[in-house]
Parts: C-alpha cells; sequence; structure tokens
C-alpha cells in the first residue's frame, strides 16, 4: 500500500496537481503582499459602479457615454495597481514552469524505440568530418544522413537499456557530448545542447553550452512530448498546471479575502 501511495505521488499527474495548488496560493499570497490591497478594492468598487450605470442609465446616452469613459479610466488606473504585483508573480513563476518542464514536458525514449539524434554544423567541411561515439547501450540503426541545405548530419539511434548515456561527436578536432535519457522514469531531459544562445538556452536547454570555438552549433534529440492523461484525454501539463493553477488562486483568494 505505501509503495502505492509513492508511485501515486511521484506520478506526472500528481506533481502538477501539487505544483498547482501550492503555485496557486504562493501567487495569491505574494500579490496580496506586494499590491495596494485597499486602493485595489476602490478600483474595483469604482468600476462596478460604472457598469451599473450603463446598465440603469442605458437610455440617456451622455450618462451611458460618460460612463464609458470612466470605466477606461478605472481600468487603467487598476491595471497600474495591480502591474507590478503581477510582475513579481509571473517572473518567479515563468522559470520555476521552465524547470519543471525538463522533467515533465517530454519523456525519455523508450527502450528499443528509434530516435534522432541531429547535430547542426555551421558550415564548411565539419558536416563531412563529423563522427560518432556511443556507448554499448546505444547503437546506430542506419548510416548517417548528411543534410547540406540545413548543415545538418542525422544519426538514428537505439538504446538497448534504460539509463542516462552521454553521446560523443568528434568534428574538427574537438569531441562534444550530448545527453541521452532512455527508459520511463522522470529524469531530467535536454532535448537540445546549444552553442551561444544564451536566452534559448535558457527556455529550451538544460545543459552546459557547447564550446564557442565549436563547429557544432547544436546537438538535438526528438524526445516525445508527454502528454498527461485526463479523462481519457492527453493534455499538455502546462495547460492542465495553468487551469488548476488559475482555479487554486482563486478558491484561495476568497479564503485569504485577498483582492486581485
Amino acid at each position: 500500500m505505501a509503495a502505492f501511495s509513492l508511485s501515486w505521488l511521484t506520478s506526472p499527474l500528481s506533481i502538477v496537481i501539487i505544483v498547482s495548488l501550492v503555485i496557486g496560493l504562493v501567487m495569491v499570497v505574494l500579490f496580496g503582499y506586494t499590491s495596494d490591497q485597499k486602493a485595489i478594492g476602490i478600483a474595483k468598487d469604482q468600476l462596478k459602479a460604472h457598469l451599473l450605470a450603463v446598465r440603469l442609465y442605458r437610455d440617456q446616452i451622455p450618462v451611458v457615454m460618460g460612463s464609458y469613459g470612466k470605466i477606461l479610466r478605472g481600468t487603467g488606473r487598476y491595471l497600474k495597481l495591480a502591474f507590478m504585483p503581477l510582475l513579481y508573480v509571473i517572473i518567479p513563476i515563468t522559470l520555476l514552469m521552465v524547470q519543471i518542464d525538463r522533467y515533465l514536458g517530454q519523456t525519455p525514449i523508450p527502450v528499443n524505440a528509434p530516435f534522432l539524434l541531429t547535430v547542426h554544423m555551421n558550415g564548411g567541411d565539419a558536416l563531412n568530418d563529423a563522427t560518432l561515439n556511443l556507448p554499448d547501450e546505444i547503437t546506430t540503426t542506419a548510416p548517417a544522413v548528411h543534410i547540406p541545405a540545413n548543415n545538418d548530419v542525422v544519426w538514428r539511434l537505439v538504446g538497448a537499456k534504460e539509463g542516462k548515456y552521454e553521446v560523443k561527436i568528434a568534428v574538427g578536432g574537438q569531441t562534444v557530448e550530448k545527453t541521452v535519457c532512455v527508459g520511463n522514469d522522470l529524469p531530467r531531459i535536454s532535448t537540445v545542447r546549444l552553442r551561444g544562445q544564451f536566452w534559448s538556452r535558457m527556455f529550451s536547454s538544460a545543459e552546459s553550452a557547447l564550446p564557442q570555438n565549436s563547429p557544432i552549433e547544436s546537438i538535438a534529440i526528438n524526445y516525445p512530448d508527454r502528454d498527461i492523461d485526463i479523462a481519457g484525454y492527453g493534455m499538455n501539463w502546462i495547460w492542465l498546471f495553468f487551469i488548476l493553477s488559475m482555479i487554486a488562486g482563486f478558491i484561495f483568494k476568497e479564503l485569504l479575502g485577498i483582492q486581485i
């Protein structure tokens, strides 16, 4: 029974549910501490009053037009009050989601399932000089395919055993590595390793940068996307997280009496 409970807690669905609840709570509390709650409450009450005036005096055009103008000004005032608190909330949550996506965005390569390793070069003779050095657990299933138009060389590989492995690509007298995850666990997955491109690496790569003097610009693996099953419907974890965290945020907002 304990083993079953532990396996449920470490399943992708349970992780998303727990993270969504925690983030929903943190989001509301952080917004409450960083915002002017009294001013937000007044701004929202004024907006409600102007909206009510539009409904009550809809036959009096001057009053309605004046109320619409006040609604626009009131909306701007509310957005001004909420902007910085939302910024304090959004930035850390975005960075956290990037890290969580390393574990939940893709699945490891299934054992004995073919996958592609794509190496993108900066041109020149490097495309024809690249060689691949594999661990014993990973083998090639077809000759390398060279795509000169894209400066790419592609290998089709297969992993015979679960685990995390390093494949090595040698070109121009240099050797670089790319991590490959095989199995069905929840490892930290990096779909691509990049040279430079700081912002791209921050959001799309979980590995260190390739050497600046390397002829290789990127090394990518086509990991399968992970879908979380909800009532027979596969859903990306980010959409599920967004829905659940918003629901949790509204619930905690009411429980804690925080104006948003």
